[in-house]
């Protein structure tokens, strides 16, 4: 059986083109997060209103963050979901011409 070549560009190129790259981009991480919250509360039985008082924000505040569509979130309740999660938040400032290369990279990960 003959291997195709993929044709055409990358994903992430159609996304560039289309001018939505960076959104698609974050609300893939938004989702991520939100999907392993949830999760985790379910494994552990916590209801909202005891994860909002793990995360120092309110049930409004958490009912944000664990809706994918919403996209307003403070980095502080992100750091703490994370933490939560026994994970660690990172981020890295660059230049715009760096962050085409890095998004390239990193959705080859």
């Amino acid at each position: 059986m003959k291997s195709k070549k993929p044709i055409g560009s990358s994903f992430d190129n159609f996304l560039e083109q289309e001018d939505i790259l960076e959104e698609v981009n974050v609300a893939a991480v938004k989702v991520v997060i939100g999907r392993n919250l949830k999760e985790y509360m379910k494994k552990n039985a916590i209801t909202q209103t005891k994860m909002a008082e793990q995360l120092e924000t309110s049930r409004t505040g958490l009912q944000r963050l664990l809706d994918a569509d919403n996209y307003s979130i403070n980095l502080l309740t992100l750091n703490r979901a994370a933490f939560v999660l026994g994970k660690k938040v990172t981020m890295h400032l660059v230049s715009a011409s760096q962050s085409k290369q890095t998004s390239r990279k990193s959705s080859k990960i």
